[in-house]
């Protein structure tokens, strides 16, 4: 049961009442009588909320930044007009609007009501419960009543990098001798013959074509296709952290006094999983559009999620799907699981991409013992998001608190230095970039390596 604003008034009228009447105990009672009567009958002819039927239909799957049509289809089996409000409830994060419904079903008929949801994070967002509140007649009081009504939406990461294919698959296509320029990179998959010139490899001869055409041919050669790629993503603790600003306003954000949002000068960013996750998937739709198998590891203490075999039309879907509901974890990784977990998965020689954070303290007690067992049978390359406020404070001047924080940037910067410099004399591939230039720059690293002949 609710009381609405006119039974407030009607007790401040029968107040008013009581204030002028000669003899007030008597008044105080009738007037309470009365007002327990019209509540009475008011909740006795509403309809009820219990056989109300709700059934839902809609957007079930949508990218972040996007919006998503929920409908909920309301179903008055009863013998009264069904009259009043509806919450529909959905996590914040969902971004529902509106937030309350009008409610008017007639006895025996069906309404359909619409939400929009604009979610602010990635994952699944499920709805909570159906709050019904209907009106008697006079509109003093209300029955209200909760109803569990299912849906889930699933918010897709947004492939803001996908911006960037047209021009490293356009790179791409010269490495493979498909463009005008036909640049070819120095592979070991056979290409084409040809008549051998001055500064050739011998070792390129092709004797017997040689010896058929009665003129010195040399082979010519291409990256490989057909390689494996294997993209592994730490979820551990140091994943968490928000870098960057937000490319995609949060919803109902508006900028406070100063022009600040929340209180800071940026919009909180995405955390360093987000990141990593957008460029993952530029790597797996070049690498895909090169012929290159992929396969993705989610990875902190055990296996989060695991993507092998999808064919190169349903890669992309299939790594959206298996991205969308992971969380960062707030533990350490587990680098010798992680390891093992990658050997047990790639028995032949790949490309091994490990996106997690350059953090000097965590990969010199975790991973960096770990990875000459790794590099030894696959190329590695390891990329990682940095932060891009660090370069503003370290070059922070003019007050102690600012040359304090200058210096504790420049030891942070120091420190991924000298951890990239350890990491590339064991052999592995490094890429550290800033939010907005991870996904290119890991693309740029993978048509490299092709270009060299080292995948």
């Amino acid at each position: 049961m609710a009381l609405t604003g006119r039974a407030a008034l009607l007790a401040l009228l029968g107040t008013l009442a009581v204030l002028f009447a000669p003899r007030p105990a008597p008044a105080v009672a009738g007037v309470a009588l009365v007002l327990l009567a019209l509540v009475a009958v008011d909740l006795l002819l509403a309809a009820g909320v219990r056989q109300l039927r709700f059934t839902r239909s809609g957007d079930r799957l949508i990218r972040l930044g996007e919006s998503a049509t929920v409908e909920l289809i309301v179903e008055n089996p009863g013998p009264r007009r069904a009259r009043g409000m509806l919450r529909d409830a959905w996590p914040p994060s969902a971004g529902a609007t509106p937030r309350r419904l009008p409610l008017d079903v007639p006895a025996g008929e069906r309404r359909r009501l619409t939400m929009t949801l604009t979610p602010t994070r990635r994952g699944d967002r499920e709805a909570v419960t159906v709050t019904v509140r209907t009106l008697g007649p006079l509109g003093i009081a209300a029955r209200q009543g909760s109803h569990r009504v299912p849906w889930s939406v699933r918010v897709l990461p947004p492939f803001l990098s996908r911006k960037h294919l047209p021009a490293k698959l356009s790179r791409l296509r010269e490495l493979e001798g498909q463009h005008p320029s036909m640049v070819r990179g120095q592979g070991t998959e056979f290409d084409s013959l040809r008549e051998y010139v001055v500064g050739d490899d011998v070792r390129s001869i092709d004797w017997r074509a040689t010896a058929r055409r009665n003129d010195v041919v040399v082979r010519t050669w291409r990256p490989e296709r057909d390689r494996r790629v294997l993209i592994v993503l730490d979820t551990g603790r140091t994943s968490a952290g928000r870098v960057g600003t937000a490319p995609i306003p949060l919803a109902g954000e508006t900028p406070g006094p100063g022009g600040l949002y929340g209180g800071a000068a940026v919009v909180p960013g995405w955390p360093r999983l987000d990141w990593s996750m957008d460029a993952a998937l530029l790597l797996a739709a070049l690498a895909a559009r090169a012929g290159d198998r992929v396969d993705f590891l989610a990875y902190d203490r055990a296996v989060r999620a695991w993507v092998s075999g999808a064919s190169r039309t349903e890669l992309l879907s299939s790594l959206v799907n298996t991205m969308a509901p992971l969380e960062a974890e707030l533990v350490e990784a587990d680098s010798a699981g992680m390891v093992a977990a990658i050997l047990a998965r790639a028995k032949r020689r790949c490309l091994v991409v490990v996106l997690t954070d350059l953090n000097a303290a965590s990969l010199e007690e975790g991973l960096l013992p770990m990875l000459p067992q790794l590099s030894s049978r696959h190329l590695v390359l390891l990329a990682a998001v940095s932060d891009p406020q660090v370069a503003v404070m370290a070059a922070g001047r003019g007050t102690p608190e600012l040359v304090y924080n200058a210096a504790a940037a420049e030891h942070q910067n120091s420190g991924r230095r000298r951890i990239t410099a350890r990491l590339r004399r064991q052999g592995v591939e490094v890429v550290d970039a800033a939010p907005e230039q991870i996904a290119p720059a890991l693309a740029d690293a993978y048509l490299a390596l092709k270009a060299a002949g080292r995948l």
